[in-house]
């Protein structure tokens, strides 16, 4: 299952790591993702949407 947002496509982001010696590993952040009920096309589906989605009202929910 992957973390990316079916609204406005936000997926992961990666970078580095940096250690107090300047060492770099590969991190990875991943968007606050959550399933809920929403409207969509008139029915009503389980979607996968980002907090941002939902606080700026993008998704309509069901219920």
């Amino acid at each position: 299952m992957s973390d990316r947002c079916e609204i406005c496509g936000k997926g992961r982001l990666v970078g580095n790591r940096v250690s107090h010696s300047n060492r770099k590993t590969k991190r990875v952040q991943r968007p606050n993702t959550q399933v809920l009920r929403a409207r969509v096309d008139g029915k009503v589906q389980r979607v996968r949407v980002c907090t941002r989605c939902i606080r700026s009202g993008r998704v309509v929910k069901a219920g």
